[in-house]
């Protein structure tokens, strides 16, 4: 992961971007290297850990849902099987471990970093954006992980996989939005994480990962044009099981409204900014 993160930096310089922006970009990646290193320095495992936390999250579910409850799925191009309902369960799975992870980390970095808040040359926008990329960046592993078991299973590699950078973008505009919000209000009211906590238990179970959208009743259907992760969930299916885009209207609608999040979530951050270090 730390080598993605090198990669990243090396982008050349005929970008049009200034030289203020690459000194901010630089010091991100730099930040989200440490970050990356910190979390589990001194383990064995080490930058493994967060697949083995994501692979067993998938056994448990696939063995209630699939093993337990014996809920059959057919996609296409997929035998219907308990191994089937494995890998869509982890195509949806995987973008709610990189939005539910970054965002409840993102809530906690600013009051987490009062040193930096209180420097008065620190771009404190970027604090949030840290924990968001490095989830991100782990949550790599178990996408590669996913596209190698769907290779195994179908014995072919589906060019739709082309498409995810054009899913991640607006994932990491909603869960970055988000975050800016949840980070500049938790300075003032340290009840968000926790009421965070709570808000997105509820919403990962009224969002089609452990269960298909079909199986919403159609009365309740509304509440899936209203849920962005539903979106990323469905989309990702698409792309990396189907070979096909089955959702373009879904990916389309939660790609504005991914970017409405963040620009209204980085201007109330920004308006909150001046009484950061008051406060802290």
């Amino acid at each position: 992961m730390k080598a993605v993160v090198r990669k990243a930096g090396r982008v050349r310089r005929w970008l049009p971007v200034s030289d203020l922006w690459w000194a901010k970009l630089d010091l991100l990646r730099t930040l989200v290297r440490r970050d990356l290193e910190a979390r589990y320095k001194g383990s064995i495992l080490g930058n493994l850990w967060p697949l083995v936390n994501q692979l067993s999250q998938l056994l448990i579910y696939t063995y209630v849902f699939s093993i337990v409850l014996q809920v059959k799925l057919t996609l296409k191009g997929l035998p219907a099987n308990n191994i089937t309902y494995g890998l869509w369960l982890f195509a949806g799975l995987l973008p709610w471990i990189a939005f539910n992870s970054g965002l409840t980390q993102a809530a906690r970095s600013v009051i987490g970093q009062p040193n930096l808040v209180k420097k008065v040359v620190f771009p404190l926008a970027l604090l949030p954006l840290v924990p968001i990329l490095s989830t991100f960046i782990e949550i790599s592993l178990g996408l590669m992980a996913l596209i190698v078991l769907v290779a195994i299973s179908t014995g072919t590699l589906h060019t739709t996989l082309a498409l995810l950078p054009l899913v991640w973008l607006p994932q990491l505009l909603l869960t970055a939005g988000l975050g800016y919000l949840a980070s500049g209000l938790t300075v003032f009211l340290r009840d968000i994480p926790q009421t965070l906590t709570v808000i997105l238990n509820l919403w990962f179970y009224m969002t089609p990962i452990i269960y298909p959208a079909s199986a919403i009743p159609e009365q309740w259907r509304w509440v899936f044009w209203l849920n962005p992760m539903a979106a990323f969930a469905e989309v990702y299916r698409d792309l990396v099981l189907v070979g096909e885009v089955q959702h373009w209207r879904e990916w389309m609608v939660v790609t504005v409204v991914s970017g409405v999040i963040f620009s209204g979530g980085l201007w109330i951050y920004r308006r909150l900014r001046p009484a950061f270090a008051d406060v802290l």
